[in-house]
């Protein structure tokens, strides 16, 4: 009789080879790292301080990260581009503005004056990709120019004032729901659904496919037959109507249209998305890298806010997070050459 089994001599050798590429595996995702660093800044601040690991607390920094977070889903888009958005928080407070004044002041019905910022939000990332694609002019000059457009058309509509006495459907969002001791919103299931959205397309469909394609080589994505000119516009416009997104949820949480907002959002945006290891140079990176990223963010805020440190000390630290991020990026890629 002929024995069908294995043989032991070979099948040991190969579970033990098959452990260690697969934590090698682990070790080079561009997630990892991202994920270790808020594990051990979440023990961190759970030492320094008993009120960080609560309920309550945690449900304060997803809602504190939600607006940044839907930025950072349409910068990351741009990024790994190659191109990068320093807009984004100026056209968000325009889109805000629109919105709560069409709503509250104007004769539009609710849905209809969110329709509206939708579409005036991807107006400016349309118009933003054509000048990045057509012209073509530098990604970082056509944001500059935009944010200040956008900032000066947010004050002048706006003529200064903020906007309040919101109908309740623009609010609906930052409405809570209880689960299990802590209190979650509405936007914050809206930021999680966009991010696993956005996830799945680029990771799961040939446009997501193309924008990686494009980020690391637009001459080569271009005689592959990948139509670049249509993508990058795509890709800005997409951006656009996110900014938007996050303009209806920056008034749902805080109940009223602000022209003073979101001035700081686009830096935040781009912390994000470096600290979650999407690569400034395009073409490497994921949306799950931004959302880990993005809870980084709010975690330090939020542990540095508990204890007790300067928010110009805050603004220190994050600073030279991003340059540790960027140093990191640049010495991967120099050995992956």
């Amino acid at each position: 009789m002929t024995a069908t089994s294995t043989p032991p001599s070979t099948s040991a050798p190969y579970a033990e080879l098959k452990a260690p590429t697969t934590v090698r595996r682990l070790l080079t995702q561009p997630t990892t790292g991202p994920l270790v660093a808020l594990l051990l800044a979440c023990v961190f601040f759970s030492v320094s301080s008993d009120q960080f690991l609560t309920g309550g607390n945690f449900s304060l920094i997803v809602q504190q990260v939600m607006v940044v977070g839907t930025l950072a889903i349409g910068q990351t888009l741009i990024i790994l581009t190659a191109g990068i958005d320093l807009s984004c928080g100026a056209v968000m407070a325009f889109g805000s503005i629109v919105i709560a004044k069409m709503a509250a002041e104007g004769s539009l019905p609710p849905l209809a004056a969110i329709a509206l910022g939708l579409v005036v939000c991807g107006g400016f990332g349309m118009l933003n990709g054509a000048l990045v694609q057509k012209i073509p002019l530098p990604p970082f000059i056509v944001t500059l120019g935009m944010l200040n457009v956008a900032f000066a058309l947010t004050h002048i509509y706006s003529e200064e004032q903020t906007v309040t006495n919101l109908p309740g459907p623009l609010t609906a969002l930052g409405q809570t729901f209880p689960l299990g001791k802590t209190d979650i919103t509405y936007g914050s299931l809206v930021t999680i659904a966009l991010f696993l959205l956005l996830a799945y397309a680029l990771s799961s469909t040939g446009w997501g496919r193309h924008v990686y394609a494009l980020g690391n080589s637009p001459e080569a994505a271009r005689l592959n037959g990948i139509r670049t000119s249509r993508l990058t516009i795509g890709v800005y416009t997409v951006a656009g109507i996110l900014y938007g997104i996050a303009a209806l949820l920056l008034i749902s949480r805080t109940g009223v249209g602000d022209p003073q907002a979101g001035q700081t959002d686009n830096l935040d945006s781009i912390t994000a998305v470096v600290l979650g290891g999407t690569s400034l140079f395009g073409g490497r990176g994921s949306v799950l890298g931004t959302f880990i990223g993005v809870l980084i963010v709010g975690v330090f805020r939020n542990g540095l806010q508990l204890m007790g440190v300067a928010s110009i000390y805050q603004t220190l630290i994050t600073g030279v997070l991003v340059i540790l991020a960027v140093t990191v990026d640049q010495i991967s890629r120099k050995k992956a050459r």
